[in-house]
């Protein structure tokens, strides 16, 4: 593909879409597939941001259908409850996007559950969150799923005898292992689905490196991350470009279930849309299986 951008998505009229994340790549998401005519929710735990993102999308996409949903994913009651709302309101789901997340804090948190913060809010959290929408995604029409992975993947490991960072946390490789485990959910998902016939195609992206505040709102507007962000910026991609291979994944026909997509420009970084090899580790089968009936465990969540 040469330089796909949002102008190349087809037509997303009277398909329903839920985005995760308010800002950045959320907001870009959801104002992209407005604009193509979806009906959108777009999800967070905010109500304040999730509000004035809404309102912007309207002034910029008039008659837009997007509306708020709140639900935090650091939460696994408040993602139970959110599913249940959108069940009583919607006769399915077409398209979810697994976007929300955070990044490298300095000190261990903690969700509401008790897991890792990065692991619990960007992993479980929508692991938890896909499956209590498997039954709308199954009504859907050509349902899709995209789960953000990120380049910090390819750093990843899947430590199981220290998957909430209990012992010995660090940032960085916390952050990482969260993003391997969603790319391998992206994978498994999709290997399942297809054995399952449940009719719904998932897909893994990531962003490159652009220009959101996930940085300095994980690791400190100080921190050596945060720094780089505010004082060299040329380094980050405009978001709206990092937004276009999660937007393709969800919408062109030729994009497939079980395949990876980010940036076509160094490494990954930055650029257009293409499909790349997924990191190695996320193709390993075995893990992936032991990671799902793990995270199913400390979930409590079922995809039967």
């Amino acid at each position: 593909m040469t330089k796909w951008t949002s102008k190349n998505m087809p037509s997303q009229r009277g398909r329903q879409a839920v985005v995760t994340g308010t800002g950045g790549l959320g907001y870009e998401d959801a104002l992209a597939l407005a604009r193509a005519g979806a009906e959108v929710v777009l999800a967070g735990r905010n109500l304040q941001k999730g509000t004035h993102a809404v309102a912007k999308i309207e002034a910029q996409v008039p008659g837009a259908a997007v509306r708020f949903g709140e639900v935090d994913l650091a939460n696994l009651a408040s993602i139970a409850a959110f599913a249940e709302r959108l069940a009583g309101e919607a006769d399915g789901l077409d398209l979810l996007v697994n976007n929300a997340g955070v990044m490298t804090p300095p000190d261990r948190r903690e969700t509401s559950d008790g897991f890792e913060l990065q692991f619990g809010t960007n992993y479980l959290g929508h692991f938890a969150l896909t499956a209590h929408l498997l039954p709308l995604l199954r009504k859907g029409r050509d349902a899709r799923v995209v789960t953000l992975g990120s380049v910090a993947a390819r750093q990843g490991a899947i430590d199981f005898d220290n998957l909430q960072a209990e012992r010995n946390y660090k940032a960085g490789p916390a952050y990482s292992q969260s993003k391997l485990a969603c790319i391998m959910f992206a994978l498994e998902l999709a290997r399942r689905s297809e054995a399952a016939g449940w009719g719904i195609a998932s897909m893994a992206a990531h962003p490159g490196i652009s220009r959101t505040d996930l940085l300095p709102n994980g690791a400190g507007a100080n921190s050596i991350q945060g720094r780089a962000r505010r004082f060299l910026p040329f380094l980050f991609q405009p978001v709206w470009q990092g937004a276009l291979p999660t937007l393709y994944a969800a919408t062109d026909p030729a994009a497939r279930s079980g395949h990876y997509y980010g940036p076509d420009k160094l490494s990954g970084i930055r650029g257009y849309p293409r499909e790349e090899a997924p990191p190695k580790r996320a193709l390993d089968t075995a893990v992936a299986a032991r990671l799902w009936d793990v995270s199913r465990e400390l979930t409590r969540v079922d995809f039967g």
